[in-house]
């Protein structure tokens, strides 16, 4: 007698486990723990197979009816439906260590040495906030360029136009490393060349030379009530400018005070290379009351909240906004204000001011070139630069 759903709810466990015949090899196994599972027993080259179909109630009496249909018709193409569901579970777990997420996160694990921890940061962050809800679990051979685009497609309507390019070209770079792993036959992100809107790259703002006395008043006589330490840093950062988070993870090992200079690691350089600063007379002067005014900390900057922490960039735009200049500048923005000034003012050379605003060599004969060919030519423009800053507000500091 064939089963209904009346039994197989009944159906209570013993001691030992016993079965429950349906029709056709068709059977409900209960175990002693309660657990109720479908099997097809069936015969395949002569041997005797089982089937597992899936536990009840989770698979219906009628649904697991209908997976013994399938498995027949499988038996009647001489296919061995055990088998074919291992092939199956195969397939599924190939797909999903062949996902674009997984093989975007192997990439990014492989290639993170190469750029800097926020940088790093950054890209993932992309990734799992545009591209992972997506395609993430696509497998990687399936994803065509019509769907590619139409992901971006979506972060267009939201204005990101930029965003989309920068992670475009993530997407390329992943799909590459996997047609070079031998994980994907092509690149289909190659074909979406000229299909999303031009972006429109913003510049940082920044003071003009001729806004520089009234900032420097308001720094030096500290108009705005910012905490000394603030204040130091957001001076710091107009004297060397360097890009605001390389000052703020700043370590006093990196300073060498008796020669004036101070060397960036490469771990936190955005083009992965030991950068020097040579350190003006008023550089040296706030390091010296830094010294005097904080307890020991690795940093220059420490955040004074966090003694393992530093102080974060919001404190530095923080300060800007206190100061009045918003909408006027960012601490970005100082690089800008050093290059032109530099150059329309101070008569230096581009390259000299880019090789200290550390930008890439232009070619390769540039860059096989010392990274200290123009140091003594950085030294004094570094110099005349604080000296022209410093005479723009006067010499009294409050603190």
């Amino acid at each position: 007698m064939s089963l209904n759903d009346l039994m197989c709810k009944n159906a209570k466990p013993k001691a030992k486990e016993y079965k429950l015949a349906d029709s056709e090899g068709l059977y409900l196994l209960v175990k002693p723990n309660g657990t109720k599972c479908w099997r097809y027993k069936y015969r395949f080259a002569g041997k005797e197979r089982k089937l597992a179909i899936g536990l009840y109630p989770s698979v219906s009496l009628s649904a697991a009816r209908d997976k013994r249909s399938e498995a027949r018709k499988m038996l009647d193409e001489d296919i061995d439906p055990s088998q074919a569901k291992k092939h199956e579970k195969r397939l599924v777990s190939i797909n999903a260590q062949n996902s674009f997420e997984a093989i975007a996160r192997e990439w990014h694990e492989n290639n993170k040495h190469r750029w800097t921890e926020k940088h790093a940061l950054d890209i993932l962050h992309r990734l799992e906030r545009d591209i992972f809800p997506e395609i993430g679990q696509r497998p990687i051979t399936e994803i065509s360029a019509l769907e590619l685009l139409d992901v971006f497609k979506k972060m267009e309507k939201r204005g990101i136009y930029e965003t989309a390019h920068r992670t475009l070209q993530y997407c390329t770079r992943i799909f590459r490393y996997a047609v070079l792993t031998a994980r994907a036959d092509r690149n289909p992100s190659l074909d979406l060349k000229d299909a999303l809107k031009p972006a429109t790259h913003g510049h940082y703002k920044a003071l003009d030379a001729k806004d520089l006395p009234g900032f420097m008043r308001c720094l030096e006589h500290n108009n705005a009530r910012l905490y000394p330490l603030t204040r130091l840093a957001v001076k710091m950062l107009l004297l060397t400018f360097v890009r605001t988070s390389e000052l703020l993870k700043a370590r006093w090992e990196e300073i060498d005070e008796t020669s004036a200079t101070w060397i960036i690691p490469s771990e936190r350089m955005k083009k992965r290379r030991d950068h020097i600063v040579p350190l003006s007379k008023q550089v040296l002067e706030i390091l010296k009351e830094l010294k005097g005014s904080q307890s020991a900390s690795d940093y220059l900057f420490p955040n004074q909240a966090k003694a393992t922490g530093t102080m974060s960039e919001n404190t530095i735009l923080g300060a800007i906004e206190r100061m009045g200049y918003k909408e006027k500048t960012t601490g970005h923005g100082f690089r800008a204000l050093a290059m032109t000034t530099l150059k329309e003012k101070l008569n230096y050379r581009h390259e000299v001011i880019d090789r200290q605003l550390a930008h890439a060599p232009e070619n390769k004969i540039i860059a096989a070139y010392d990274r200290a060919e123009f140091l003594d030519e950085r030294r004094k423009m570094m110099q005349e630069w604080a000296d022209f800053v410093e005479s723009q507000g006067g010499n009294h500091v409050q603190t």
